[in-house]
């Protein structure tokens, strides 16, 4: 088993409850990692025997680039995905981070952090 980390992916995107933000926008933050068994990658050194992160990243900014209400909701997408698309991931957790949210008052961001096992 191993872990395949992916940090700090930057997108613009529309999400939030507030009709200001479904046309303004903010910064997001999205923090991925999911766990495999890397020990075939490891011997071979051929990416068809791995997971492959740039696939991982595209399903990321393709699910934060769709409006949704909640960090909670774009977070399940991006875990639904990456289980039905990438076969060799047991485990998958996600860390979706507003930045500079509107809530009123200095705040750097709000996260929410989710899990999917297989």
């Amino acid at each position: 088993m191993g872990t395949i980390k992916i940090s700090n992916i930057r997108v613009y995107a529309y999400h939030g409850c507030l009709v200001e933000e479904g046309k303004i926008g903010s910064e997001y933050r999205v923090d991925l990692s999911v766990k495999a068994n890397l020990q075939a990658s490891a011997k071979s050194d051929q990416l068809a025997d791995t997971v492959d992160y740039v696939h991982l990243n595209r399903i990321v900014k393709e699910e934060m680039s769709v409006r949704t209400k909640l960090l909670e909701t774009v977070a399940s997408l991006i875990l639904d995905r990456i289980m039905v698309e990438t076969p060799m991931v047991n485990k998958a957790k996600i860390k979706v981070s507003k930045l500079n949210p509107p809530i009123g008052g200095n705040v750097e961001m709000v996260s929410i952090i989710m899990e999917k096992k297989r």
